[in-house]
């Protein structure tokens, strides 16, 4: 279901921007609008540090990687 959004007191260098990039897109400020609340709203989850860790390989054991002799 849509809904419609209001968006009051934009500064003026803002609403300039926003339709300046719509132009070079080759659409209207408010859809240029739609596509940036889509981009940043709907970003996948970023993954925690424990996450990104986890989903390493086990390449090889401590001793493989010293490198003092």
């Amino acid at each position: 279901m849509a809904t419609n959004l209001v968006v009051r007191n934009v500064d003026e260098g803002i609403a300039l921007a926003l339709k300046q990039l719509a132009a070079t897109h080759g659409r209207s400020a408010e859809a240029e609008h739609r596509e940036i609340l889509k981009t940043v709203l709907q970003r996948p989850k970023r993954r925690s540090v424990a996450e990104v860790l986890s989903s390493m390989p086990n390449v090889g054991e401590d001793a493989d990687f010293n490198c003092r002799s």
